[in-house]
């Protein structure tokens, strides 16, 4: 369960992380203005927030992992909103990504 609680964690905080910076890609570089800009703001604050929600007490394993999360996260936004084709590279990098998102955050550790 708390393995579960994580993952579900990761992907909150990876909607937020993704789509904040994407609103405020949307504001500045397609002139979508202050608006979009603010709530992209209010995105991303709100996933470091949901950051610190994590069970794991290390600060830097869990950016650490959460970087491994972004990288698949942002090539699935990009499908999903901009239409974006990843190809069989960038599918490669995200699953080796989330290997080492498994590896790092859940791994049996000893003592």
């Amino acid at each position: 369960m708390l393995i579960l609680r994580s993952v579900l964690l990761f992907v909150l905080a990876a909607l937020f992380e993704i789509g904040g910076a994407w609103l405020v890609w949307q504001g500045v570089r397609e002139h979508r203005g202050l608006v979009w800009i603010g709530a992209g703001v209010i995105a991303l604050g709100l996933y470091g927030f949901v950051a610190t929600l994590q069970p794991e007490a290390h600060f830097g394993r869990i950016l650490a992992a959460y970087g491994g999360v972004f990288v698949a996260g942002s090539l699935a936004w990009g499908m999903v909103v901009d239409g974006f084709r990843p190809d069989r590279f960038d599918v490669l990098g995200a699953l080796i990504c989330l290997i080492g998102v498994g590896v790092i955050m859940y791994a049996p550790r000893g003592g």
